[in-house]
């Protein structure tokens, strides 16, 4: 392993490599899209198992992850092809790179270890740093931004939505209070001494609020509800999408477009004529979400609150 932030190396690691090959079923021939290729760890699962002739499309929204997946693919040559671009382009950039159909989508949602490390992203209240969380250096509005500029109400709500954050409100208020707050351990020191912290706690009380506004500065619940419906498109029939989440706001998401794609029928249930026109797109392959072993958690304590869930293409 390197220093953090090196863009030779890679200090994250992927979670559930043998879960996402058993339900990708990865084969030579086949056509595959990790769609947040982040450090490359599944993508090279990927590409193993469909040696010698399977190929693979890797999209990120970070530059650094795009280069760092580069240099350790980059032996792989021809089967392998990487674009800097958010997963909400999935569509687009699978068709004009000549992945139309895919035999295989992936979906690794959620923040890398590599981001986390290197405190000048801002992505982590346990390293100094600007409040950044810009995934994408070329997205118009930071962290500070919305810390500094959002009115106490819509701050409060944010927090609340995509945080899960009970102390949503008191939170919002102290920063109002603060403000300017311009880097990390600023905005963390602060949620710190204003919410009670309960003997035996592990969560760190800036956890939640970090969160949510990493997801607000990328609108990563939007993106993902766009790239969904992609995923299922660019597939071919018997193709598979697995998405890994990290958190139940990503995981209801997943679940209820896979339940609904799974149907026939969406009009509401006591509407006694069908007038939706629905027809059913995918088989659901994960009844209930597939999670880490005990012994990858130990390994990965990372990994603990990832979920798997997989659809095959009708």
């Amino acid at each position: 392993m390197g220093e953090a932030g090196d863009l030779k190396t890679t200090r994250h690691e992927p979670v559930m490599v043998k879960e996402v090959i058993e339900y990708l079923q990865p084969r030579s021939g086949g056509t595959y899209i990790d769609a947040t290729v982040g450090g490359g760890g599944h993508a090279e699962a990927i590409l193993k198992a469909s040696e010698p002739e399977g190929r693979l499309l890797g999209l990120d929204a970070d530059p650094g992850a795009i280069e760092r997946t580069h240099r350790r693919l980059h032996r792989l040559g021809h089967r392998v092809k990487l674009v800097h671009a958010h997963f909400d382009r999935l569509e687009d950039i699978a068709t004009r790179e000549g992945f139309v159909p895919a035999d295989g989508v992936l979906m690794d949602l959620g923040i890398s270890s590599d981001q986390l490390e290197e405190g000048e992203r801002g992505f982590s209240f346990l390293r100094p740093g600007p409040l950044d969380m810009r995934m994408d250096p070329s997205l118009p509005r930071t962290a500070a931004d919305l810390v500094n500029t959002l009115p106490e109400e819509e701050l409060a709500r944010l927090i609340h939505t995509y945080g899960e954050e009970r102390y949503a409100r008191r939170i919002a208020r102290a920063i109002v209070q603060a403000r300017p707050l311009y880097t990390t351990t600023e905005l963390a020191d602060l949620i710190a001494r204003v919410v009670p912290r309960r003997r035996g706690q592990r969560l760190h009380p800036a956890t939640r609020t970090f969160q949510a506004l990493r997801i607000a500065v990328n609108d990563e619940l939007g993106a993902l509800e766009r790239a969904l419906p992609q995923a299922i498109r660019v597939l071919r029939p018997g193709g598979r999408l697995v998405v890994i989440t990290f958190h139940s706001l990503e995981d209801r998401i997943v679940k209820q477009f896979f339940r609904r794609e799974a149907q026939d029928c969406i009009c509401p249930p006591r509407q006694p004529v069908c007038t939706c026109g629905h027809k059913a797109q995918v088989r659901i392959l994960t009844r209930k979400p597939v999670t880490p072993s005990p012994e990858e958690v130990a390994r990965n304590p990372r990994a603990r609150s990832a979920k798997l869930r997989a659809v095959e293409k009708l």
